[in-house]
């Protein structure tokens, strides 16, 4: 028996998608990525694919479509490079059974409202290995234990496909599926830059039967609460008014160092208020109930 024989479908699978990457690694650095390069690229993760529903033979989820792969790419320089290994089910619908593709008033277009990936826990231990130094030197990187991994929100930053970085607001209290060694869940948005004012997505993940699921969908009525919204707004008014101060040679730059960085301050404040008096608002409630049928859906029975 040859040492290939000896090798598990997940050790397959690894091997075959990192060769996979090492191909198309040249290209990708050459800028010469044509229509024959991106058919490859394509056909190769509908390989990999194959090899997933193999290793995971997974039942369609009601008001899912068929599963897909995670991975957005196997180019190493694209932006949804590294994603988490594992099959991902969408919604067939919007938020408000909107059709998916359909554009909204605001210009933006309806994407399916909630995905479930299904991985095992060897391969979710796997890629955390993988991306313990990820992100450049000075950024945080995704822990090793998975207890405190799940609480980490770069995990979901690197695990999905997102042009954005998700930011855990709160918790959320979930009742742990009975077939379930942990779960956790909390209350999410994405942003580019500054903190966002509400919560408008959910997060859960769960370990069961071996197998890694993290679920994660749009919410409504979104969670948010006015108090902590204002007193943000209060901390860069008095950003702009002490820039527009020292611009006037009104203080002296001295005095306008003393005060910090007041957004930052504001940022901090509205995080500490949005933490303790969001628990208080009807929408908190109502996101979690939310939050555990997806659970529900993501673990099946």
């Amino acid at each position: 028996m040859s040492h290939a024989d000896a090798a598990s479908p997940e050790d397959r699978y690894i091997a075959a998608r990192d060769a996979a990457i090492a191909k198309f690694a040249k290209p990708s650095k050459d800028g010469k990525i044509d229509d024959a390069a991106d058919k490859a690229e394509a056909a190769a993760r509908g390989d990999l694919k194959t090899q997933l529903a193999a290793i995971l033979p997974e039942p369609p989820r009601p008001g899912f479509g068929p599963a897909e792969i995670n991975l957005d790419t196997l180019y190493k320089g694209d932006m949804g490079f590294g994603l988490l290994d594992g099959l991902r089910f969408d919604a067939e619908t919007g938020r408000d059974g909107a059709k998916i593709g359909d554009k909204r008033p605001d210009g933006s277009f309806v994407e399916p409202k909630a995905h479930i990936i299904v991985t095992t826990e060897s391969l979710f231990a796997r890629w955390l290995r993988e991306h313990k130094t990820w992100w450049d030197k000075g950024v945080k990187n995704v822990p090793q234990q998975i207890g405190a991994a799940l609480k980490f929100e770069g995990l979901y930053t690197q695990a999905i496909s997102t042009d954005a970085a998700v930011i855990n607001f709160n918790d959320l209290p979930i009742t742990k599926p009975a077939s379930a060694t942990s779960s956790y869940g909390f209350l999410a948005a994405r942003t580019q830059d500054s903190f966002p004012d509400a919560a408008d997505e959910v997060f859960v993940t769960a370990l069961a039967n071996g197998k890694f699921y993290i679920a994660y969908g749009e919410i409504a009525p979104t969670v948010e609460v006015p108090a902590c919204t204002a007193i943000r707004a209060e901390f860069n008014k008095k950003a702009d008014d002490a820039a527009e101060k020292l611009d006037r040679k009104q203080i002296t730059r001295k005095a306008y160092d003393k005060l910090g960085d007041l957004r930052q301050q504001g940022e901090d404040a509205f995080k500490r208020c949005f933490t303790e008096r969001a628990p208080q608002q009807p929408a908190f409630a109502e996101a979690a109930r939310q939050a555990q049928a997806l659970l529900q859906t993501a673990i099946g029975k």
